[in-house]
């Protein structure tokens, strides 16, 4: 069964529970009482080696938030999952840097970190839906793509430096890899670019694919530098192919300002 196989694997960045939250929630009751807006952008004046690195504070006021995209369930990533995510480590060192961007880590060391999870939601059952039609509804949403997204602020060019890390691991470990958490482990078959994206100063996007105990999964998996900020976003789905998440990253960086 997939869902089995995605809860003993690492970085998912709790895609499951992520996952059973949109089923919960449906399109109207997500939680809303601390974001009932978008928060403003953030100024982008300032060159990035002048910048001075946000603080935790600084980025979760401009992370996204429900009211920045309704078509998604957004909840923050608890002090649990980021500890739990903060010992995943990769088999070769030079694959770390990937590692870290899928696990919800900051790539390098960061001034200041923040986390949240978005899950697009599914369509709705009509209000006279059959049981048969809730409930194929309800397996659909558990398909659904799940982004976990991570800023990170750096001093001076640590940005910069964070995102070449990335890059050149993309291209050293193109072949895989395996990525281990908390005793449990997901072999990585091969990094490909993936679509496009052109956000930010620069920007990134690869296709990830994985062996879970025989079944392939795919995962996106995007970065984008904004000034000494890092914005990382990692997709999966529970249906074993994910969707590039576009308008998680058009948000979130909109928001960067």
């Amino acid at each position: 069964m997939r869902t089995a196989l995605v809860r003993r694997t690492v970085l998912t960045a709790s895609a499951v529970s992520l996952a059973l939250l949109a089923t919960a929630c449906g399109s109207d009751k997500a939680d809303t009482k601390t974001d009932a807006k978008p928060s403003a952008p953030a100024s982008s004046s300032a060159p990035a080696a002048a910048a001075k690195a946000k603080t935790n504070a600084e980025l979760a006021g401009v992370i996204v938030v429900q009211a920045d995209l309704p078509d998604h369930v957004v909840k923050e990533a608890t002090p649990a999952e980021a500890a739990a995510a903060a010992g995943a480590k990769s088999d070769k060192p030079q694959c770390q840097p990937l590692v870290s961007a899928q696990s919800m880590n900051p790539v390098g060391t960061a001034a200041g970190t923040a986390r949240t999870k978005a899950v697009a939601k599914g369509k709705e059952p009509a209000a006279d839906a059959s049981p048969e039609e809730k409930a194929k509804a309800a397996l659909g949403a558990l398909g659904a793509t799940a982004t976990s997204v991570t800023l990170a602020s750096y001093e001076g060019k640590g940005a910069e430096e964070a995102f070449a890390a990335v890059k050149t691991a993309g291209t050293a470990c193109a072949g895989g890899y395996t990525g281990g958490q908390g005793g449990d482990s997901l072999k990585i078959t091969k990094v490909a670019p993936g679509a496009a994206v052109t956000a930010g100063d620069e920007a990134l996007a690869y296709t990830v694919t994985g062996d879970a105990d025989g079944d392939v999964m795919s995962m996106e998996l995007v970065v984008v530098r904004k000034g000494n900020t890092l914005a990382t976003f990692s997709a999966l789905s529970l249906a074993g192919t994910a969707e590039q998440p576009k308008a998680v990253v058009d948000a979130q960086v909109k928001k960067l300002g």
